[in-house]
């Protein structure tokens, strides 16, 4: 049995699953703040695909690791730990700035004013999927 792309699997689908529930989350958020709200709607749809960002992360690490892996700078052993140690920083990255952009569309619902103001816990988030993907990329 080859194991030389489990690593890379995993970091794509844990990130991939991240994204989705993230943005579902999000989603969920921006249909029931739509059905009560007039206008700013596009605030809302753009927050809620925000988590969408670590499943690019995760998908040129999947690709810089299967490079590695096939030029034999990266065992296929160290690759699963790789994967799924920054898959699951991406994926607990994504779920949890969905629920900031959750909480971000909520709040510009109620006080348009603070829609600039919410990027700063949204980013914070995705400062973490960052942090992994650099990280990631140091050990390659």
């Amino acid at each position: 049995m080859d194991y030389n792309m489990v690593g890379p699997s995993l970091v794509l689908g844990l990130g991939t699953v991240g994204s989705s529930i993230g943005c579902g989350i999000a989603g969920m958020a921006s249909h029931g703040v739509m059905s009560r709200t007039e206008e700013g709607h596009g605030l809302f749809i753009g927050l809620s695909a925000a988590p969408s960002s670590q499943s690019i992360y995760a998908f040129i690490m999947m690709i810089l690791m299967k490079n590695a892996i096939l030029g034999g700078t990266l065992s296929p052993f160290s690759a699963i730990f790789l994967g799924l140690a920054t898959g699951l920083a991406f994926l607990m990255s994504s779920v949890m700035q969905g629920k900031c952009c959750a909480t971000a569309i909520q709040a510009t619902a109620r006080q348009p004013a603070v829609f600039g103001k919410t990027f700063a816990a949204v980013g914070i988030v995705e400062s973490f999927a960052l942090f992994a993907f650099v990280f990631g990329l140091m050990l390659l």
